[in-house]
């Protein structure tokens, strides 16, 4: 005979199931072999990118308001309290907006080299400006952090390779043309954040004037869209097990051709369209290829998992 606490426990495991499945919540025992990932925004109007593991995480870029930034990641379960650093590629707006006051809100060191923070015209406490070079690791807690140039119109761009429990997170943006250091370091990593700017058709045929087209397409502008394929098609590890297509132009891209362009040839990379107007959902990237992509769609009325 079955007694009633085993029938009850039946049920509500199978009702814990079912609302799982559904899709109404999403529980993971997160690995601690493992980073999380995600775009709190990315395109000309703001770029933030979040890389972290259980106790800590770093921003790339901060081209959001400090209230935005709050907003969207307290709609992911994000704690802020987890940040402890601050990543600055370089000194267009798009990455620097909210800078000043992230910094002084929450009193975090922020990475930038003296070159940008002066271009940008930014005034942070000096205790907290930490300067970097190429190829210096910088170690954050478990996340170590490894600058490199990349090819842009700013006074000194940088990309960045994040690693922490065996994985590497590429934050390859603003690129005008895939150099050796962009390819070396793709080559490593498990997840990354590329470039896929513009379609060159719609570039060309578009109402940009010519001084513009070429700024972009020049060599120190943007990655199209066939030039990010090409890196993926060319570079990816085996290990790639998640790409999210960033900075993706308003008026000379969309999201499904960007999208559709790189499921033909994904494979077994998972294809994420980083969006211009909202954050992502949180990945999960582990460094084992074959093990599923995690997604976190916790809201703030649920219960965080960070």
């Amino acid at each position: 005979m079955v007694c009633f606490r085993e029938l009850l426990s039946d049920y509500l495991t199978a009702l814990f199931l079912n609302t799982l499945h559904s899709g109404l919540i999403s529980l993971y025992l997160w690995s601690p072999m493992s980073l999380f990932i995600t775009s709190l925004n990315s395109g000309s109007n703001g770029n933030c990118y979040y890389v972290g593991n259980d106790t800590e995480a770093v921003l790339v870029d901060a081209g959001l308001s400090c209230r935005e930034t709050d907003k969207r990641m307290s709609r992911l379960g994000l704690s802020m309290e987890k940040v402890k650093a601050l990543f600055i590629s370089h000194e267009h707006s798009d990455h620097i907006r909210g800078v000043e006051v992230l910094a002084k809100k929450y009193r975090f060191p922020v990475y930038i080299t003296d070159n940008t923070r002066i271009s940008g015209k930014l005034k942070i406490d000096p205790l907290l400006v930490k300067t970097f070079e190429a190829y210096k690791p910088i170690v954050i807690g478990g996340l170590n952090i490894v600058p490199f140039k990349k090819l842009h119109d700013a006074v000194d761009p940088y990309s960045f390779t994040i690693s922490g429990n065996g994985v590497n997170i590429g934050v390859y943006t603003d690129i005008g043309a895939p150099c050796e250091h962009l390819i070396n370091n793709f080559k490593k990593c498990h997840a990354a954040f590329l470039e896929a700017n513009y379609d060159s058709k719609m570039l060309d045929d578009g109402n940009y004037p010519y001084y513009l087209k070429k700024r972009i397409s020049g060599g120190h502008g943007h990655l199209s869209n066939h030039q990010a394929l090409h890196i993926f098609k060319t570079y990816r590890s085996p290990a790639l097990s998640l790409l999210l297509l960033s900075h993706l132009s308003k008026n000379n891209n969309t999201p499904e051709l960007a999208h559709e362009l790189f499921m033909q040839h994904a494979e077994n990379t998972h294809i994420v369209v980083a969006s211009r107007y909202e954050e992502t959902a949180v990945y999960e990237v582990t460094a084992n290829p074959a093990a599923e992509i995690k997604v976190s769609i916790l809201k703030t009325e649920q219960m965080s998992l960070f």
